[in-house]
């Protein structure tokens, strides 16, 4: 339930969000209205929403594949009726496998070095049980290496919502197929942000689980020991349907615990936001709070960038150098750095990444959840994707991975009508937190 002085900043978010979920809009987009749909329609109306919602260059660069309409329509007749997610088209990140498809993962080369799935990755086979339809795959930022949606191969992905901006990354295509309502639900991964960048930028919801989860252990790594799965919905009341399909809802005698902690090198306009829809549902961190919790975190962006950049080289090594000219160059240039890190580097920046976990467990022994904003800023400009704009984005998402904790991002309005995200980290996918911010966001459990 909401606590008692959190129901009116409720509705403030909820008016936030409703405003973000039904930008171009085009029926049906929720769950239960796709679930009116029978078969034939529900596939036509897919195919129909590609064609209509995205122009041919933004589709091509979003799009890694589209099931037929004859595979389609069987596939929504198949679908289980008493499925939780029963007649929900879905699109699924490339760096999952679909029996019989190649896996791209965002690369010029991957399809010829690795066979060709005999069997579907096991969140699809979850979803299908489910009774969610998968209607094709998405693409990313080459390997899911990157968090601002650009692909030297397939093309950079736009923001829907505003062409010419990013639509963050690497679960770039994902979040613009659930943000543009082509599908109401996508699947993704976050390693250090990726779900929960692109889902700030498009204006969505976003759920990063944990690593070591059976739902990305088969899917294409990036760095095992920080990748997760995750999803898009477009609004809280599919997010929390989703949530329970897939992971379980559970409840609590009493409200969670929070606050919301304030971090530096955020935009005035996202913090002031950011600010604003977090105070709405639980309270600012104190001093002490805010002050150790800021210190634990401020190397997040770079311990990560080690620790993460040598689990990727051991992965990437026997291609590196072969396959050399097949990689883009933002993806050639990180391989190189990633080359060089050395034994030293890596046990240099360990202290900090324990100082951090000790920080988390310290934390969540008195609180449930931790807000904090998801990006530092707006969906960014073709000319704002830097590496410094990077290192903004990681000093907020790299907190969370580095200590492989769960969260959901919860979009917040901008004045200019660009979106930002607020992150609710807890400690547990199961966390009474996530049933709870859902409602906090003004949505009933449909």
């Amino acid at each position: 339930m909401l606590p008692a002085d959190a129901s009116g900043g409720a509705s403030v978010i909820h008016a936030q969000v409703a405003v973000c979920a039904n930008l171009g809009e085009v029926y049906p987009v929720t769950f239960g209205e796709w679930q009116q749909l029978g078969p034939e329609a529900a596939a036509r109306e897919v195919l129909r929403r590609v064609e209509a919602l995205l122009p041919l260059s933004q589709r091509r660069s979003a799009i890694a594949a589209l099931r037929s309409l004859e595979a389609l329509e069987a596939a929504f007749d198949a679908s289980p009726k008493s499925g939780p997610l029963h007649g929900i088209p879905y699109l699924l990140k490339d760096l999952f496998d679909v029996r019989g498809m190649p896996t791209l993962g965002g690369s010029s080369f991957l399809a010829e070095v690795r066979p060709v799935p005999p069997d579907d990755s096991r969140i699809v086979r979850d979803l299908s049980a489910a009774g969610a339809v998968l209607a094709g795959k998405t693409h990313l930022f080459e390997f899911a290496w990157g968090l601002t949606g650009e692909n030297a191969h397939y093309g950079d992905c736009e923001n829907p919502r505003f062409p010419g901006r990013t639509s963050g990354g690497s679960s770039s295509g994902s979040a613009v197929a659930v943000a543009a309502g082509i599908v109401p639900f996508a699947v993704g991964t976050d390693t250090g942000g990726s779900i929960r960048v692109p889902a700030a930028f498009c204006g969505v919801f976003g759920y990063r689980g944990v690593p070591g989860e059976a739902r990305i252990t088969d899917a294409v790594p990036l760095a095992p020991r920080f990748d997760t799965a995750g999803w898009f919905t477009r609004t809280a009341g599919d997010m929390r349907t989703a949530m329970a399909a897939l992971v379980g809802l559970t409840s609590s005698d009493r409200a969670p615990r929070g606050c919301y902690l304030e971090m530096p090198g955020v935009d005035r306009d996202v913090a002031l936001a950011c600010r604003s829809a977090a105070l709405a549902f639980t309270e600012l961190a104190d001093e002490p709070a805010r002050a150790s919790l800021q210190e634990a975190f401020s190397p997040a962006a770079e311990v990560f960038g080690v620790l993460a950049g040598i689990e990727t080289w051991k992965l990437h090594r026997k291609w590196a150098d072969k396959y050399r000219a097949r990689y883009g160059p933002l993806v050639q240039a990180r391989l190189d750095r990633a080359r060089a890190i050395s034994p030293a580097q890596v046990a240099a920046v360990e202290p900090s990444q324990a100082t951090a976990l000790r920080a988390w467990g310290d934390y969540f022994k008195s609180r449930d959840f931790l807000v904090m904003p998801a990006a530092p800023c707006a969906a960014l400009g073709t000319q704002e994707l830097s590496p410094a704009n990077r290192l903004r984005m990681l000093g907020l998402t790299a907190p969370a991975s580095l200590a492989g904790l769960p969260a959901l991002t919860i979009p917040v309005l901008l004045p200019s009508g660009l979106s930002a995200g607020l992150q609710v980290v807890f400690s547990r996918p199961d966390s009474p937190v996530v049933g709870w911010v859902l409602q906090a966001c003004g949505h009933s459990s449909a």
